[in-house]
């Protein structure tokens, strides 16, 4: 049976396009927009921001809303959305802490109030994609966790029950329920959350905030990567390869690619995730496996997969291998990786045997910003001329309107119930240098190999990483 999935695996990804499905112009619906002209000159601003993914283009569009006089200029470094926000999953996420026990375990007084204000950011992501009317396929559909062995399981029925009598729409499944809703033999257990998660296209929402800056008087500089900043009595000079940008005020919105700003560096530790897209299911190829809340799904193992549904019936399927390379390195020729796939595409068909026969028609991997606490952090440089919000570790579609605003708080001098927050006001530990970096990340996925092959149970080295307070979370 091994040899016969490996085979039709690969059958399944003959022909693939070795492309982003998100940014690939030759699907049906995909209006990609020009580029923006590139950084001519020296120009001007009251507020320059680096970064056209979503933490850059929300940051633009709040400095908006809140200041529409303000002059505000957009720079990036390719083209809008290329890297992690246009490759992502799709998954807009209420949580700001990357999950509820992530948040709990660092924050135990506040996880409260950073749940609040998570789910209020994605409802007011919602709002402003109705408002400027944003076709980003955006669905709130929420999220299941599904179970594929028993220990996976072990705390779905306390987690429902203590979110049930906090007024919560989360529900626990047993193997059956859950086949109900998404039929797998796979599945054991199921953990449902209806509000705190909506699926939709990432990159038509981050070309429709790129629209709706336009529209609100943003200039918007492309292939325009900063490559010096200098300190100047009026405030900072960012330089690039055909000018220069003058500003008092620097919202850095870089992810995993913090250039010229190296204190960043030691917080981050890129590392690339992978996915297909397959081609449209037919409509009996739905019927036999039902999904009809078309809700998020991930596995509850350490190393899980990731899948949606888009709006025309493709299944994303991502996750699980996660690759670092020494020294941090990101390159192009890492987006693809034949060896990945063909595991991914081994894990689709035993999750899905009814869909053998299936094709993928893309594959495609990018960097990750990931931080030893799995969420975001925040700071400033240049006596708070400038501010940064990083390491959101694949969990930023919702969290970076969260850290847009984080960042125009902070570089406003503003007091709010943002900056208030004990998460913001710290920062996580920061990674060794090489060549112990690479060496722990290394032992750490090794070992989270072993504890998903052993129920779960961690290791002297993971358990020595929790107290720590770096403990993996892929």
């Amino acid at each position: 049976m091994a040899d016969t999935t490996r085979a039709e695996a690969a059958r399944a990804l003959e022909g693939a396009r070795p492309q982003v499905f998100w940014l690939d112009p030759d699907v049906p619906g995909h209006d990609v927009p020009e580029p923006a002209p590139a950084l001519v000159g020296d120009v001007h601003a009251d507020l320059v921001v680096v970064g056209a993914g979503f933490s850059g283009l929300w940051t633009a569009l709040i400095a908006k809303e809140r200041d529409p006089d303000r002059n505000v200029v957009l720079v990036e470094a390719r083209t809008t959305g290329w890297a992690a926000s246009g490759r992502n999953g799709g998954f807009c996420a209420a949580s700001l802490t990357h999950g509820y026990e992530n948040g709990a375990e660092r924050w135990p007084e506040e996880i409260a109030e950073l749940e609040r204000q998570g789910m209020a950011n994605l409802d007011a992501i919602e709002e402003t994609v109705r408002k400027y009317g944003i076709d980003c396929e955006l669905e709130r559909t929420g999220e299941t966790l599904v179970a594929t062995e028993p220990w996976q399981a072990e705390w779905f029925e306390k987690a429902a029950a203590e979110g049930q009598a906090k007024g919560e729409r989360v529900q626990a499944w047993n193997a059956e329920e859950v086949r109900q809703q998404i039929d797998s033999p796979t599945y054991v257990a199921g953990y449902h959350e209806s509000d705190g998660v909506a699926m939709l296209h990432p990159a038509k929402l981050a070309w429709g905030l790129r629209a709706v800056c336009e529209r609100l008087g943003v200039r918007i500089f492309e292939n325009s990567p900063v490559r010096d900043i200098r300190s100047v009595p009026a405030g900072l000079r960012l330089e690039t390869r055909g000018g220069a940008l003058h500003t008092p005020k620097v919202a850095w919105g870089g992810g995993a690619f913090p250039g010229p700003l190296r204190r960043l560096k030691h917080y981050l530790a890129p590392v690339y995730d992978y996915a297909l897209m397959t081609e449209p299911l037919t409509d009996e190829q739905m019927a036999a496996i039902g999904w009809e809340g078309r809700q998020g799904v991930s596995d509850s193992a350490n190393f899980f997969h990731y899948y949606r549904l888009t709006a025309d019936n493709r299944i994303l399927w991502g996750g699980y291998d996660i690759v670092h390379h020494y020294g941090g390195k990101v390159r192009p020729e890492y987006d693809q990786r034949p060896e990945t796939f063909q595991k991914l595409a081994e894990h689709f068909l035993e999750t899905f045997p009814q869909l053998r026969g299936i094709r993928f028609g893309h594959t495609w991997g990018g960097v990750i910003d990931t931080c030893s606490r799995f969420s975001v952090f925040f700071g400033d440089a240049y006596g708070g001329r400038l501010a940064y919000a990083a390491g959101y570790t694949g969990l930023g579609v919702g969290a970076t309107r969260f850290g847009a605003q984080v960042m125009l708080d902070k570089l406003d001098g503003l007091d709010t119930e943002r900056t208030r927050l004990r998460m913001v006001k710290e920062k996580p530990l920061p990674f060794p240098p090489e060549p112990v970096r690479s060496l722990g990340i290394e032992l750490t996925l090794r070992a989270t190999a072993a504890a998903d092959r052993n129920g779960g149970r961690r290791n002297l080295w993971l358990r020595g990483l929790d107290a720590a307070g770096m403990g993996f979370d892929s």
